[in-house]
């Protein structure tokens, strides 16, 4: 019997034959049910994080993938960005408020302040030139809003965190 998917439906002693390796047997108690359970969560956690940092695009979640994401990806990791600098900078704010040095709290709230406006400044000229480029290397992309928020976004991330890994050297674009 066809039904919508086009094909007919798979015998159950063909399907059984398909199937690789061993099947395990079901757990004894409820203790080993919920060790397997999270065994299981935690290698499918596992795999998105490996798929991301391969570079072909087959592997790569579907939010980075595309050639336009590609050329949002190479834009931001080819440039220095001070988007970057906004979580040590908290770190440092939120260090000096512990300390309880009226000073250093003072001094550190003011650097946050200016490395805010700066950050802010750079992720609008960073809009700009992303806008700017794709519009002259995807002249047929309608719009560009999703690419450029994800651009900015990859901006604020450290380097060493971003997914996936960059591809090209800092410094190499702008």
């Amino acid at each position: 019997m066809t039904d919508s998917k086009g094909r007919p439906t798979p015998k159950r002693s063909e399907t059984q034959r398909r199937r690789t390796g061993p099947v395990a047997p079901p757990p004894t108690n409820r203790k080993e049910a919920a060790k397997r359970l999270r065994e299981q969560q935690a290698a499918g956690r596992a795999r998105p994080g490996s798929r991301g940092s391969a570079a072909s695009g087959r592997s790569m979640l579907p939010r980075d993938a595309g050639p336009v994401r590609g050329r949002v990806r190479d834009l931001v990791d080819g440039r220095r960005n001070l988007g970057g600098l906004l979580l040590p900078i908290a770190l440092l704010l939120v260090l000096a408020q512990f300390s309880g040095n009226r000073q250093a709290q003072s001094l550190s709230f003011a650097l946050w302040l200016a490395t805010v406006v700066a950050v802010g400044l750079d992720l609008f000229g960073t809009g700009l030139r992303i806008r700017k480029d794709l519009r002259g290397a995807f002249p047929d992309e309608g719009k560009l809003r999703g690419h450029i928020g994800y651009g900015l976004l990859r901006t604020t991330v450290i380097r060493r965190f971003r997914q996936p890994a960059p591809a090209v050297p800092r410094g190499s674009l702008f």
